[in-house]
């Protein structure tokens, strides 16, 4: 598979969308609008180009950095089985006698289907999908995440056969934000490299926490000595890895000759070089993956953002205008345009021929009333704090923009959804979260190894609040940042995580009452705060990313806004431990539940 960029100019007038049948007024009046210049994003794998996948022309590939990064995300052989069998003899270019059985099916939520690389060993792809299962019916194109509740791992004999949350999609992950990235569902990384250094050499790629020095040199093994004779390497040029990253051979075609900033000279260069160069390639493929925008970077391809263009109406932030400020701004003006009757309905594609999703074969390309309807419900905030009982039985109230504001729909910072707790309850009995006996930093410091995640440093540590819950292991869940924060085995991701912490802990007062408040800031007061809290999705393209939340725990986007019904309530009842504010705002009637999923699903696009 290769990203690719395909410009299509549309140009499209209000006039010819309407003679077309693809908008519509939704009510009496005229307004002219067109819909912005696409770009589209399309994913060639190397097995071929996805179902109905235009062809890309020749002069508008990924840079060489991504077309490499692309080929080592894709690579079988850095994983632990793979690094056994040369342990023992094995020939880098050699075939696995036999592969990892958990490489053998793709995990579902409906049972296991034959896997893409059944007969291998482990590589970054098998965990986040793309067009994998496109052509099995009940199955979709994937935004880099799995079908599975918890991403299946290598067995190695410690009672994990499954990481413990879901896959989150890299699609839009690594977009830029004001306060700095944070990666993976609890912030344990700060910069993409990091986190794929950790993924290489950690649990998921087969390696145990003491292992993490023969997981390097095991890559490194493996890029000194490829041939360039594999089935990989064959769609990428069949070159070797040492002649693509020392990147000086004359006889390297342009499109896989590296520019000097990524090269590593394979001859010379240490272990660890040669690992973080393979690291630095797999980031800068990953943090390419976005969904599309056009050439003023604005969204394009779903049928919100189609609204948005033939409506006039902003489609991202004006300089200077916080993601929150453009939503109520959108609000407003989404209000004032359907009283008038001038605002216009989309219900139909005009990226395609056919006027019909590619991807999405259950869901029509619109946005019409319901859409209309939901967008009202998720932009709404609360007038006022607490919510009255008629207010919360009237509903209508969504709040979501106080985590999930426009046009990204993701604040990028951490909350306590209460998913940890509705999940441990449900095994455990209600209340039985908030009985859990989690220490304070002192009590964890003391006694790292009984509470915090194996690291290198920390080799024998259970994670025992970074686990699976189970039935018959009380006090055994998933903190999230709990985990992270003040943990002295991640320290590049601290400073980051603390400079959050204590803007959401102090509020309104900010940095003004900073020095007034350093005890609140402490990190031994901050920490009771990170309990079970989660970064923030974004939610372009859900129907292409469940099961959802990190926990996997629901199939439809109606589950989930239930869910957020019920966490809500706990919340303004005080019953949920630690829970973000935000949710006490939330006031959902069952008659929204379905505009909001409608709302929710015109976000989907045809990524591939």
């Amino acid at each position: 598979m290769r990203l690719v960029t395909v410009r299509t100019s549309l140009l499209l007038t209000a006039a010819g969308l309407m003679a077309a049948g693809l908008v519509t007024l939704s009510a009496d009046g005229t307004s002219p609008a067109r819909a912005s210049n696409a770009r589209h994003a399309f994913h060639r794998h190397r097995h071929g180009p996805a179902p109905g996948a235009p062809a890309a022309p020749a002069e508008d590939t990924d840079p060489v950095e991504v077309t490499i990064g692309e080929r080592l995300f894709l690579e079988t052989r850095f994983a632990q089985t793979f690094g056994a069998f040369v342990a023992a003899g094995g020939d880098v270019n050699g075939t696995l006698p036999q592969g990892d059985p958990v490489m053998d099916t793709t995990a579902t939520t409906t049972g296991p289907l034959p896997g893409p690389f059944a007969g291998l060993s482990m590589n970054c792809r098998a965990c986040h999908l793309v067009d994998e299962q496109v052509d099995t019916a009940g199955y979709r194109m994937r935004t880099y995440g799995d079908f599975a509740r918890r991403s299946p791992i290598p067995d190695r004999g410690d009672g994990l056969v499954t990481a413990p949350r879901n896959s989150p999609p890299l699609v839009n992950s690594s977009l830029p934000r004001e306060d700095g990235l944070l990666f993976h569902f609890d912030g344990e990384f700060a910069t993409l490299p990091d986190l794929v250094r950790a993924t290489i050499t950690g649990r998921n790629y087969g390696w145990l926490a003491r292992e993490g020095q023969q997981s390097i040199v095991n890559l490194a093994r493996v890029i000194r000595d490829d041939d360039g004779q594999g089935a990989l390497a064959g769609e990428f040029g069949g070159l070797s890895y040492r002649v693509v990253l020392t990147g000086r051979d004359p006889a390297i075609p342009d499109e896989f000759r590296l520019p000097r900033a990524f090269r590593v000279d394979v001859a010379r260069a240490s272990d660890r070089q040669i690992f973080d160069a393979v690291a630095a390639l797999i980031a800068t493929y990953t943090d390419h993956l976005r969904f599309s925008t056009d050439e003023d970077g604005a969204f394009n391809l779903s049928p919100f953002d189609v609204f948005l263009a033939v409506n006039h109406l902003p489609q991202q932030p004006a300089r200077h205008q916080s993601d929150l400020d453009y939503s109520r701004n959108l609000l407003k003006r989404v209000r004032q345009m359907d009283t008038a009757g001038t605002l216009q309905f989309v219900n139909g594609n005009p990226n395609t021929d056919s006027g019909a999703f590619d991807f999405h074969p259950d869901q029509g390309f619109a946005f019409g009333a319901s859409e209309l309807q939901g967008l009202k419900v998720f932009l709404r905030e609360p007038a006022r704090l607490p919510l009255t009982p008629a207010q919360v039985t009237a509903g209508g109230v969504g709040n979501c923009v106080a985590c999930h504001a426009g046009p990204n729909f993701t604040d990028f910072r951490l909350h306590n959804t209460g998913a940890t707790q509705v999940e441990y309850d449900a095994l455990h009995g209600p209340g039985a979260f908030a009985r859990v006996h989690v220490p304070g930093l002192g009590e964890r410091l003391a006694h790292h190894d009984a509470f915090l995640p194996a690291t290198a440093h920390h080799p024998d540590a259970t994670g025992s609040f970074r686990a699976v819950p189970d039935a018959l292991r009380p006090g055994v869940t998933d903190l999230g940042a709990w985990n992270v924060f003040a943990n002295p085995d991640f320290p590049s991701t601290q400073l980051r995580l603390w400079r959050m912490l204590c803007a959401d802990e102090l509020g309104d007062a900010g940095a003004a009452a900073a020095f007034a408040s350093l005890r609140r800031c402490a990190p031994s007061a901050l920490l009771h705060t990170t309990i079970a809290r989660f970064k923030t999705a974004g939610l372009r393209d859900l129907s292409h990313g469940e099961p959802y939340i990190h926990t996997g725990q629901f199939d439809t986007l109606e589950d989930v806004i239930e869910f957020y019904r019920t966490t809500s309530g706990l919340q303004r009842a005080r019953a949920l431990r630690n829970g973000a504010p935000e949710l006490a705002g939330i006031a959902l009637a069952p008659a929204d539940v379905s505009a909001l999923a409608a709302f929710l699903r015109s976000l989907n696009e045809d990524y591939q």
